[in-house]
């Protein structure tokens, strides 16, 4: 039997945390880097200065620059890159690819020019649909990099490569889930930043649990509708890629795009706001992918098309809550039933 050797593509908080997971239970486990001094940080005093900083890495974590030698004999490839560039690193990924490796993306988002998630991003760029696989649930990084426990999914086509890559990721502080339904996993992890941007500006403007529970509820409606129309299982959304990761985003500190919201729910400008993060909100350029999947498939999605007009069409927090508040009264049920 071949031992495994994991290659994380991306060396953010989220993939740097993630790699310790395998590296901590002995398996053999690169991290590429864009920059040599990061690389160089983590391999050499073993940590991630600018995603994780003051968290110990194992000793035993490579990171280098270099894709070839990242992948040089994986049995598993990690994706932990951006939506937005997620395609032109893939690209490069898929030429060192030894046959039949699984491809496990970490994204929680859409492409922008063409509304596709990365695993269908990943089929146009040559990889088989069995190979595709989706990692997501609430997983905040840094709680992760601490060892706090945490739970997440594990979807793929190929059931019993899912069942595979459980056994090789789980550990005695991150429990692993299967799920075949690979569109349900990818949507609920799309679409819950774009509820969060709208629980932070509810934070924001101090609003309070009444108002951030009933976002919650209702972002999570629009996760099962528009997810179920393209073809997700409604009980995915009750699950971890669903309720379990609306909760986190719309309510850690951790969040980054609740972090966005909340600074637009005070006031400041999205620019400004972006501008002094080192990490992406993905919510903030998936938001009007997603709306336009739902406009195509005919999904009504309230609190994502006000989320966009407050990002990108001018439209103030205040302005956004009133017109939401002031729709046309519906079944609770609508859409879902």
């Amino acid at each position: 039997m071949t031992e495994p050797r994991v290659a994380v593509v991306g060396s953010g908080s989220w993939g740097t945390a993630f790699a310790t997971i395998t590296a901590e239970k002995g398996i053999p486990t690169t991290l590429w880097a864009r920059r040599a001094d990061l690389a160089q940080a983590i391999s050499g005093r073993h940590e991630n200065p600018d995603y994780l900083p003051g968290i110990s890495l194992p000793p035993s974590l490579r990171a280098t620059t270099d894709l070839e030698e990242t992948l040089a004999g994986a049995t598993c490839a990690v994706m932990a890159i951006p939506s937005q560039s997620y395609r032109s690193i893939f690209a490069q990924v898929v030429p060192l690819l030894g046959a039949d490796v699984p491809v496990v993306s970490l994204s929680k988002g859409i492409e922008q020019d063409t509304n596709l998630r990365m695993t269908e991003v990943m089929h146009q760029e040559g990889l088989h649909v069995d190979l595709a696989c989706v990692l997501t649930g609430p997983n905040l990084a840094k709680e992760i990099a601490r060892h706090a426990p945490a739970a997440t999914v594990i979807a793929c086509a190929d059931e019993d490569r899912a069942r595979d890559l459980q056994a090789l990721f789980m550990s005695p502080h991150f429990r692993v889930y299967t799920n075949p339904d690979v569109v349900g996993c990818e949507m609920a992890g799309a679409m819950k930043n774009v509820i969060a941007i709208a629980a932070g500006i509810a934070d924001g403007m101090q609003f309070g649990d009444n108002a951030k529970a009933s976002l919650l509820t209702r972002g999570l409606a629009e996760l099962a509708r528009l997810g179920a129309r393209l073809g997700g299982n409604p009980l995915t959304f009750a699950g971890l890629a669903g309720m379990g990761d609306l909760i986190a985003t719309c309510v850690s500190k951790l969040s980054r795009n609740r972090f966005v919201g909340e600074e637009l729910g005070r006031g400041r400008r999205l620019d400004d706001i972006v501008a002094e993060m080192n990490m992406v909100a993905e919510g903030v350029k998936s938001s009007r992918p997603l709306c336009g999947l739902a406009a195509a498939n005919g999904v009504e999605v309230p609190i994502a098309e006000h989320v966009v007009r407050v990002l990108y069409e001018g439209v103030s927090p205040a302005e956004m809550v009133a017109s939401l508040m002031l729709r046309q009264a519906k079944p609770e049920l609508y859409g879902l039933q």
